[in-house]
């Protein structure tokens, strides 16, 4: 069971399958389930195609992200690898037992020392292996972070611009088209210089699926430039928030040409999207006896998505909106909380005055949201609470609501990254 406190929150038989269709949304992201159809006893297949690694020297695995650990694992267990290495956030415990991984715990959101010394060793490994070897890159989200070597600038200058993109209410890929200037390995730098031919693996945490954008597109082609970056800057206003070092660096950069790594010796192919999550949860919600519609992708701001999915309430009972993708979220408090946890209360917010009974919640499937330890929140419109909430809603203090009210979903890390899902249950 992945839902820690599955049978604390299921103290009703709605709830219980509204758990129970999380669940389903959860297990379904686990990397094994696709990696499966990837990878096999010492080869990769892709399509029709397969590159057998018998044909190569040494086998290198670069894992990053937050599946990373439970995708090398899987890998691990199918190719004779000579060396690997595994980055993954700090505060997460990998249960791979081969010695032949070298394992970084590094930042997130945030990028620290460790995200430096995870991104110097992987370009290091990349940059060392001789034209007969193979490098398999295994990528989830979260690597934009965990895996950094800022250019130019100090990695106090990143975080603070890191920070500051963070709570704008800028989107992923607007977000990672700034990181992506500001990196030495980020936007196809990673493998520029790689010798050899290699192939990334990828598990998809961005609404428009982009490989340039999933993890910053360390392994692929950047369509970005520096000009689009001062866009973003001056679009949400952070010219003079932002450290004088990252301006002067993203301005001398107009003269600069865009890395294009060479397509031909790296192959990149998503394996899994939030998508996949989705058709399991409708799946399941339908066995459970519900009418089911789907509403994705989310990807607009917290208020206009909740306003989005509600309008889409069934007038009948016993009907299910199951819902994913990644909304933004401005922040303007100091208060604790995540982009499901607020979504979940802009939503209750919006029907707490309803006759019908409403059950609502959203989870990240990685297990963290935002700068809380839970995974999101379950709540129905049936409490006199409920006229409280425009007050968190201020704060951005949507998890103290929670706390105070009852609701949170806890996880733990779950080693996998396919954004957010959730659901709305009319009973």
């Amino acid at each position: 069971m992945m839902i820690k406190n599955f049978n604390l929150l299921a103290n009703t038989e709605v709830k219980k399958k509204a758990l129970q269709i999380l669940e389903a949304g959860l297990t379904a992201a686990e990397p094994k389930n696709f990696l499966k159809s990837f990878v096999g006893k010492n080869h990769i297949r892709l399509g029709k195609n397969r590159i057998f690694l018998s044909n190569y020297g040494k086998i290198f695995v670069v894992a990053y992200g937050k599946a990373s650990d439970s995708m090398a694992e899987y890998v691990s267990k199918k190719i004779n690898i000579s060396q690997g290495i595994i980055v993954a956030p700090k505060h997460t415990k990998s249960s791979i037992v081969s010695k032949k991984f070298k394992i970084f715990y590094s930042g997130h959101p945030l990028p620290d020392k460790e995200s430096v010394r995870a991104g110097k060793a992987v370009r290091e490994l990349v940059n060392n292996c001789s034209k007969r070897d193979f490098v398999l890159f295994l990528v989830s989200g979260g690597g934009s972070s965990l895996l950094a070597l800022p250019d130019n600038i100090t990695l106090s200058e990143k975080k603070h611009a890191t920070k500051l993109l963070l709570q704008c209410g800028a989107t992923i890929d607007e977000f990672n088209c700034v990181r992506k200037h500001l990196s030495m390995i980020k936007g196809g730098k990673l493998v520029q210089n790689m010798n050899c031919d290699g192939c990334a693996l990828v598990m998809s945490d961005v609404v428009s699926n982009d490989l340039s954008v999933i993890s910053s597109g360390c392994t692929y082609n950047d369509n970005t430039t520096f000009s689009d970056a001062i866009k973003i800057i001056t679009k949400y206003s952070l010219g003079k928030k932002l450290p004088k070092k990252v301006i002067t660096h993203l301005k001398r950069g107009l003269n600069t040409k865009t890395i294009k790594p060479n397509r031909l010796t790296i192959k990149n192919k998503i394996i899994a999207t939030n998508h996949d999550c989705l058709d399991v949860m409708v799946l399941k919600s339908r066995r459970l006896g519900f009418t089911t519609k789907v509403y994705s992708p989310i990807k607009h701001d917290v208020s206009v998505s909740a306003k989005k999915i509600v309008r889409m309430i069934s007038e009948k009972k016993n009907s299910c909106i199951i819902f994913g993708g990644e909304p933004t979220v401005q922040v303007k408090g100091n208060g604790k909380g995540g982009r499901n946890q607020e979504l979940v209360l802009q939503i209750l917010k919006l029907i707490h005055g309803s006759d019908h009974h409403v059950l609502v919640s959203s989870i990240s499937t990685d297990g963290i949201d935002g700068n809380t330890t839970c995974a999101g929140a379950l709540s129905g419109n049936n409490s006199s609470n409920l006229q409280k909430i425009s007050s968190y809603l201020e704060n951005n203090d949507s998890y103290s609501f929670f706390k105070k009210y009852g609701g949170l979903i806890k996880t733990g890390s779950t080693h996998t990254n396919l954004m957010d899902i959730g659901l709305i249950i009319k009973y």
